[in-house]
């Protein structure tokens, strides 16, 4: 019983990373959040992912914990393909999906994505590849659908950045820097009240915030890096 869920949640795992999700993100964490309750030691939880997913779970218990130490940044969960891209001397040398395969050229066809950066170090951007206008399943079959082509073209597509790899600078302070850099930056809010959470996503539901993104939820991260540090999870996506 446990090889064929295991076996039902890769094969499920697989199509969503190629941009053909067969069921929602909903009844896939389910069926994640079940292996793990009855095989905790799958192979599935020790696969090696080049870029982690987000947490899922009892984010109230995760807030309560934090609000009183830190302040919290709400951004959109962007459904599309999550890439990073690799900067040294200020070029772009790589693109590199969650499995951690190369689609370097494919990104560099992305308009707003930056080929040369104004700064001399290297440096990795994390981020979400995303198609404009769209319904998130849609959003997300048109950016993997991309990365396989043969010839992409980039069209339709952007890249929206929310990630300063390996740095020191809190949320706050690397989303103004990504900016500066010449990158797309999510729209945030910073939040320190439970209650606040669920008006957001009220508003979201209404269409009155977030609304020029393909999103499934909101992304809960703790500003501080300090405390960052110091967590096993530190940001927490919120399922709407």
């Amino acid at each position: 019983m446990y090889a064929n869920l295991s076996k039902t949640i890769k094969e499920f795992d697989v199509s969503y990373r190629k941009g053909r999700a067969k069921i929602s993100d909903q009844e896939f964490d389910s069926l994640v959040r079940n292996l793990k309750r009855i095989d905790p030691n799958n192979s599935y939880f020790h696969q090696n992912k080049v870029l982690p997913s987000m947490g899922n779970g009892n984010y109230e218990e995760f807030l309560e914990t934090l609000l009183p130490v830190t302040r919290l940044i709400l951004t959109p969960k962007i459904d599309g393909c999550a890439v990073d891209l690799m900067y040294s001397k200020g070029k772009l040398i790589k693109g590199i999906t969650r499995k951690g395969k190369d689609k370097t050229e494919a990104l560099k066809t992305i308009e707003n994505i930056p080929h040369k950066l104004p700064i001399n170090i290297y440096i990795q951007i994390r981020g979400e590849l995303y198609g404009h206008g769209l319904i998130p399943t849609k959003s997300q079959a048109l950016a993997g659908g991309h990365l396989r082509k043969k010839i992409p073209t980039g069209e339709g597509l952007s890249f929206c950045s929310f990630e300063i790899l390996n740095s020191e600078l809190n949320k706050h302070t690397q989303l103004i820097q990504l900016k500066k850099l010449g990158f797309e930056v999510p729209e945030h809010i910073f939040t320190n009240y439970l209650s606040e959470v669920d008006i957001y996503r009220k508003l979201w539901l209404e269409g009155k915030l977030f609304s020029s993104y393909p999103m499934d939820g909101f992304v809960l991260t703790v500003n501080s890096r300090k405390l960052q540090k110091q967590l096993y999870q530190y940001q927490y996506a919120i399922k709407c």
